[in-house]
C-alpha cells in the first residue's frame, strides 16, 4: 500500500475529506496527490498546508485542480488501498456552470458565464487583499473578508487576488449569497470579486 495510514482505523477517502486530513492519515499520499495536478504542488508550502489545507475538501481540491473529483478520489484510494467504491466515489458535482478557466463556480451559472458579469464595474472595485499575503502571516482570509464585505457601500465590488483558485472562500461566500467572479490574469494567478446580491 503506497498510503499507508498512521496509527487507528484508516478514514474513508471520499470527496468530503479534508486535504489536510486526508495527508495526515496518509502522508505516502502527498506525492501521488501533486502528481494529479501542478496546482498541488502549492501543498507544500507550510502555510497553505496549515490553512487552506485544513478547510479545502477533497471536492474543492479537484475543482482547483481542474480535476474530476470521481476520478481524484478513485486514485487516492487505489493508492491508499481502500476499495474503488463508485457508491463512496461518485458524488454529483454541484456548483455553477463555470468561470474563464472552467471551474464550477456558484453565482456565474449559465450561458455568459465566462464573460465579465455586469455587475464587476472597474470603478466599483475597493482595494484589493492580497490571500497568499495574509497566508503567509498565519492569517485564513475569509474572516477579513467577510469583514471587508459587511463593511463595504451597496455596489461595491471586493477582489481577492492569490496564486492559487480560493475554493474554499469561493463556495462560502457562495452559499452566503455573494455574486462570485473568478479570473486567472496570468498562469498561476488569480483575481476574484465578490459582490453582495
Amino acid at each position: 500500500m503506497t498510503g499507508e495510514p498512521r496509527g487507528g482505523p484508516p478514514p474513508a477517502i471520499t470527496p468530503e475529506m479534508k486535504v489536510g486530513e486526508l495527508l495526515d492519515a496518509y502522508p505516502a499520499l502527498e506525492a501521488t496527490l501533486i502528481g494529479l495536478a501542478p496546482e498541488f504542488s502549492k501543498l507544500r508550502n507550510p502555510i497553505l498546508r496549515r490553512t487552506v489545507a485544513r478547510v479545502a475538501t477533497l471536492h474543492q481540491a479537484a475543482r482547483i485542480g481542474g480535476l474530476d473529483v470521481r476520478e481524484l478520489v478513485r486514485t487516492l484510494r487505489a493508492a491508499a488501498g481502500q476499495p474503488v467504491d463508485d457508491a463512496v466515489a461518485t458524488p454529483p458535482l454541484t456548483g455553477g456552470v463555470g468561470d474563464r478557466a472552467g471551474t464550477a463556480v456558484p453565482g456565474d451559472a449559465g450561458p455568459d458565464a465566462g464573460r465579465r458579469p455586469d455587475w464587476l464595474v472597474d470603478a466599483a472595485i475597493d482595494p484589493p487583499i492580497d490571500a497568499d499575503a495574509m497566508l503567509a502571516a498565519g492569517t485564513h482570509p475569509l474572516g477579513v473578508v467577510r469583514q471587508r464585505l459587511a463593511a463595504m457601500a451597496p455596489g461595491r465590488v471586493l477582489c481577492i487576488v492569490s496564486t492559487f483558485r480560493p475554493v474554499p472562500l469561493i463556495d462560502a461566500l457562495g452559499q452566503e449569497g455573494y455574486a462570485v467572479h473568478v479570473v486567472e490574469d496570468a498562469p498561476g494567478r488569480f483575481s476574484t470579486y465578490f459582490r453582495r446580491r
